[in-house]
């Protein structure tokens, strides 16, 4: 057992912005059940990913991993770029 490190966090998104040189911007779109109610809600949430070799354009989907904090607001690293946005129609 010794040694052996965590998985890290991976998810998928969308970019939506291009902020600076080797940063971008994504979106995670999820639902949850309104614990009162029970309607869906839908929500979102908007991660600053470290892009080393500016891969990403904005509309591509990409993967990323969570890493160390890059800077205050970068907490995440760019792994692959799963769909191009010109792919996408």
């Amino acid at each position: 057992m010794q040694g052996e490190r965590k998985q890290k966090k991976a998810v998928s998104g969308v970019v939506v912005s291009r902020s600076g040189d080797k940063s971008i911007r994504i979106v995670l779109d999820y639902r949850i059940k309104h614990p009162v109610y029970g309607k869906f809600i839908n929500r979102r949430t908007k991660l600053g990913v470290h892009d080393e070799n500016n891969r990403a354009q904005i509309g591509d989907i990409v993967e990323v991993v969570q890493c160390r904090p890059m800077s205050k607001t970068k907490s995440w690293r760019l792994v692959n770029v799963v769909q191009k946005a010109s792919d996408k129609g």
